[in-house]
């Protein structure tokens, strides 16, 4: 990429990031999914950007991991920041932003079943509970069921509410199990799936270190 053609794409980002970015950013944390996003900016911005923003937002937040919770490991954080150099001239520049100490654990493994741990729902609200939102965490294979069984992926979609299959839909989901917090309304997604056939995986409480199988409902 020549200088011209970089100074454009940073330019092109900076000026979308100031005009749609943070705005992106605070309806996420707010809850909104990608469609109610889309409608309430007012800088014209492509559906698909939105959903990238998002993506990105999440993941850099912690809500969703690429990585097994756990695992040890954490994805570099970059950003674009403005330097105005002795003359005059504004360039910009992609630097590291500081990431949190991540730590590896042992899981205990275990596998769920209604009866031994009672009711999924109120099963899973207990261990949220124990462990805190923000350290409990769902396999979610989306994005492969996408790629290579989406036939799969629009039985299981069927089985969601609109407000619950508008959320998955609205992440651009990447061709791996990703990890998503276990907070309210993933945990409302979850259940309807499992109970209706249609969720194999596993929960990860970090503060317990347990990882909980649940393969079908049973």
């Amino acid at each position: 990429m020549s200088e011209q053609e970089y100074f454009r794409s940073a330019l092109s980002d900076f000026t979308y990031e100031a005009a749609s970015g943070a705005a992106i950013r605070h309806l996420a944390d707010l809850g909104y999914t990608a469609r109610q996003i889309s409608e309430r900016l007012t800088y014209p911005t492509p559906c698909e950007r939105v959903r990238k923003t998002l993506w990105k937002h999440l993941t850099d937040t912690g809500v969703i991991l690429t990585e097994e919770p756990g695992a040890g490991r954490r994805e570099k954080k970059t950003a674009y920041t403005v330097d105005h150099g002795k003359y005059g001239r504004t360039s910009f520049l992609l630097t590291p932003e500081p990431m949190a100490d991540a730590t590896c654990v042992r899981f205990k493994e275990l596998r769920y079943s209604r009866e031994k741990c009672g009711n999924l729902a109120e099963y899973l609200a207990q261990k949220c509970d124990e462990s805190g939102e923000e350290q409990s965490y769902a396999s979610c294979g989306f994005g492969l069921q996408i790629r290579r069984d989406h036939e799969r992926f629009d039985r299981a979609m069927l089985v969601l509410n609109d407000r619950q299959r508008e959320y998955i839909t609205g992440l651009m989901w990447e061709d791996r199990i990703c990890y998503h917090r276990l907070d309210g309304r993933m945990r409302e997604i979850v259940v309807r799936l499992y109970e209706n056939g249609m969720y194999e995986g596993c929960f990860f409480f970090l503060r317990s270190e347990e990882k909980i199988w649940a393969d079908y409902a049973r």
